[in-house]
């Protein structure tokens, strides 16, 4: 394979306070236990966005955004040249270290991972944000197949990944939205009461929020099951963000409130989970929300970054 060119495109974010843009840079080197892998497609998921507005802390600056892949070992141990690979950034990838919007990035061997081989380096970008920040939340839930499972957005890329996730562990799932095919709809049935139904009055044994939004929280905590488990992925990006409920509620029904925060995660982490979910997209368990991405060319990254900052809901994925 031929070697990388000494320079190559990404897109950069200086600082805090500035804005993306296309850049040249040099093409990062391979070590002893990093590879150079050759980026083929990479989605802007919306922690991108914000991450390009300076929301997260601990984003060291300058830095390379961008947080999943998909491409091809360029650079690095002989055994894995050529291989086809995807992953995600937990805590590391666009934040402590240069991300995948550019043509190359370096990955530590350690935590690189096959592409499932049924899927499209389109289609397998799109799966790491979504699906490891799906699974983390489920699994902080504890699910056992006994157990019935309401996803709140479950119309929602991360929500359609964890209705995917709980069904493969044999789980009943309930799917609650403000639109489309669901069991739950929360425009006409704000307290929810269509889960009570649907479990004999008891409430499901796990509900996980997508939506971030504390008045569904709240409805969704006073419906869940006695020892059921709460957990979310997200909060208001304005405004308040306590989340108030009545303590003799929850500690006399044993309910659990569990945060779940997939940039706490590893690289190592995520690759672990993205090789144990492989198996289940090439058997057809899993299917990757590729469709909803609109194709982009590299250089038009930052009219994308742009489009969405300004609430855009359109869904991008950077072809190379």
């Amino acid at each position: 394979m031929a070697s990388a060119p000494a320079r190559m495109t990404a897109v950069r974010k200086l600082g805090a306070d500035q804005q993306p843009t296309i850049a040249s840079i040099k093409t990062p080197e391979p070590s002893a236990v990093t590879a150079l892998v050759r980026i083929k497609a990479a989605a802007i998921n919306a922690s991108d966005v914000l991450n390009a507005q300076g929301s997260f802390p601990h984003t060291a600056f300058p830095i390379t955004l961008g947080r999943d892949y998909a491409g091809i070992v360029e650079a690095g141990p002989s055994a894995w040249i050529g291989t086809e690979v995807y992953g995600t950034s937990g805590k590391t990838l666009s934040f402590e270290q240069d991300g995948t919007h550019a043509e190359c990035c370096r990955i530590p061997i350690s935590c690189l991972t096959p592409k499932p081989k049924n899927l499209t380096f389109q289609q397998a970008a799109s799966v790491g944000v979504p699906f490891t920040t799906a699974a983390l939340a489920l699994q902080r839930a504890a699910p056992v197949p006994t157990d019935v499972v309401m996803v709140v957005g479950a119309s929602g890329i991360v929500g359609s990944a964890l209705c995917q996730l709980a069904s493969a562990k044999g789980c009943r799932v309930l799917k609650a939205a403000r639109r489309g095919q669901v069991d739950v709809n929360l425009a006409s049935d704000p307290d929810m009461a269509a889960a009570k139904d649907l479990t004999n009055g008891r409430g499901p044994d796990i509900i996980i929020d997508t939506t971030g939004v504390l008045e569904v929280a709240a409805a969704a905590l006073r419906c869940l099951a006695p020892g059921g488990r709460f957990s979310f992925i997200s909060a208001p990006r304005k405004g308040s963000t306590n989340l108030t409920f009545d303590m003799h509620h929850v500690y006399r029904q044993q309910k659990a409130i569990i945060g779940s925060n997939s940039v706490l995660q590893s690289l190592e982490e995520t690759a672990a989970t993205l090789a144990e979910l492989t198996p289940l997209f090439e058997q057809g368990i899993l299917q990757a929300p590729s469709e909803r991405y609109t194709q982009i060319p590299l250089h038009e990254a930052v009219g994308a970054y742009q489009a969405l900052g300004a609430n855009g809901r359109e869904k991008y994925m950077i072809s190379l």
